[in-house]
């Protein structure tokens, strides 16, 4: 049957419209959707920390570095998401439950330690990391080799940190403790010799101790003052996303890749540590 141009364009005009059409409303399913189930996946929107050397970073160029990044990434990636249909979104501490319960991020990897207080308002999967609280001090510096040691030595740590107040109030009283804005300040203080210690996670500290401007010049005590099961936050009542994502962090320890994340990251601050920790959420 012979069709006339006209008839002929109209028709690619119809099939365009329609297949434009169908397109954008998988585009928008998938994204509504954080891209975790159903539809086309377009991408997904992932909660990280921006200012954490060695777990996430911000670079300047505008890339993403650390140990919570590669985590986020290789969780993605078994969800169906390659690495540029990841969107990366800065989840500062105050804001992760917001974050989820808005359904502004899918999942939150951000140095977000599992605790009764934050189950209330959101679901974990993991833990994936074990972190305790430590000391960071001088390379050289050898008086300073249990927490009791800070009576009477200048203790760094940022304003309102918890883990401050748990050295000035039960460990070590006599402590000076100056708090600061941030963990680079109190880097400052340390390397010029006007603190002698800073205080926080293990993990944050081997983050800071691993940056190359900073190699060589500090070193983690070694103690473990507190523990810090580190989680993947999630919107509550998730169950599919939870199981689905302790399955993709058993797989990334079991395949090796958890451990080279470690290593990576983590490793210039000679930083030991813990084995992955045995997945508890969701079972």
């Amino acid at each position: 049957m012979k069709i006339s141009k006209a008839a002929a364009a109209a028709a690619v005009a119809v099939a365009l419209s329609l297949t434009a059409t169908a397109c954008g409303g998988s585009k928008q399913d998938a994204s509504s959707d954080g891209g975790a189930s159903g539809g086309a996946k377009d991408k997904i929107v992932v909660g990280i920390k921006y200012d954490q050397p060695g777990l996430g970073l911000k670079t300047p160029d505008g890339k993403f570095t650390g140990f919570d990044v590669d985590v986020a990434t290789y969780v993605a990636k078994e969800l169906g998401y390659q690495p540029d249909q990841i969107e990366f979104k800065q989840a500062v501490s105050a804001e992760r439950e917001n974050l989820i319960a808005n359904g502004d991020v899918k999942f939150v990897v951000a140095t977000y330690s599992i605790n009764d207080k934050r189950k209330e308002k959101v679901d974990f999967a993991g833990p994936y990391f074990l972190a305790h609280q430590d000391l960071l001090v001088r390379a050289d510096d050898t008086s300073i080799t249990k927490v009791e040691d800070l009576n009477k030595k200048k203790l760094c740590s940022v304003t309102g940190s918890t883990s401050a107040q748990n050295v000035k109030k039960t460990l070590a009283p006599e402590a000076d403790l100056l708090e600061q804005g941030g963990y680079s300040e109190c880097l400052t203080g340390l390397e010029n010799k006007a603190v002698d210690a800073l205080t926080t996670d293990n993990s944050i500290l081997a983050g800071y101790a691993a940056q190359e401007k900073n190699k060589g010049k500090f070193k983690l005590v070694g103690l473990t003052m507190s523990n810090e099961n580190y989680g993947i936050g999630l919107k509550k009542g998730d169950k599919e996303l939870q199981t689905k994502i302790n399955a993709a962090l058993k797989k990334m320890v079991e395949d090796g890749s958890w451990q080279k994340a470690v290593d990576k990251n983590l490793g210039p601050a000679n930083y030991k540590n813990e084995p992955a920790p045995q997945i508890t959420e969701g079972s």
